[in-house]
């Protein structure tokens, strides 16, 4: 552990592992809205923030328990299909607010490439909402249909049944079979589609958010 005269303790989100100081300073003196990402062992949300001198204010965010609740997702809660349908989802919901750009805020994260941060990122982009984003880095068309999940459980039922039903155990006590998950996550996918095609912009909500922003990049 580093000590002496000229050692300086970490602030106490940074020791936890919740905060990079520098990199939120970097973003709040952008002036831009940010499109924040962050998963836990269970779930992934995303939300669309703009800091102001009080604290930081969401705008439009959606969570991926929202998929069972709302849109009846069948899959896991922290897979990367899970990641870009919960992404598409917030970001539909910030296009009817105004937002057509934001900047990318994966905290902590790692950036590796194929990560679930970025396939939610991904789903932003499909949305219709600009972010600066490699495509490079989003993982592929496969593994966000959920075709890799599929293969390996179709693999594992074959050869491991058991482990088929332990690891996959969850989605079958729904009465769903994980190998039918690229199927599914195009049905969820156009129904969120559906929905949110059939909800009206919102005018007042628009002037809001721009007057925000513009406040935002006067000061």
């Amino acid at each position: 552990m580093a000590w002496g005269p000229k050692y300086k303790v970490p602030r106490r989100r940074r020791r936890e592992g919740k905060t990079n100081y520098y990199k939120r300073y970097k973003l709040v003196r952008s002036r831009k809205i940010r499109v924040v990402v962050r998963k836990t062992n269970k779930y992934i949300w995303v939300q669309f923030i703009y800091p102001t001198p009080v604290g930081d204010f969401t705008i439009a965010a959606a969570h991926s328990k929202e998929l069972v609740k709302y849109f009846g997702w069948k899959g896991g809660t922290k897979s990367t299909p899970a990641a870009y349908l919960t992404g598409l989802l917030a970001g539909l919901r910030a296009k009817k607010l105004g937002i057509d750009y934001a900047v990318p805020d994966i905290g902590l994260h790692r950036p590796t490439k194929g990560a679930k941060v970025f396939a939610a990122l991904k789903g932003v982009v499909d949305a219709g909402v600009e972010v600066p984003l490699d495509e490079s880095i989003v993982p592929s068309e496969d593994r966000i249909r959920g075709e890799t999940i599929a293969r390996y459980a179709e693999t594992l039922a074959s050869e491991n049944p058991e482990r088929f039903q332990r690891q996959f155990s969850q989605m079958l006590a729904k009465g769903f079979d994980p190998r039918e998950l690229p199927r599914h996550f195009e049905e969820v996918k156009n129904l969120i589609m559906q929905v949110y095609s059939s909800i009206p912009e919102s005018t007042a909500a628009r002037e809001i958010v721009s007057k925000l922003v513009a406040a935002g990049e006067a000061r």
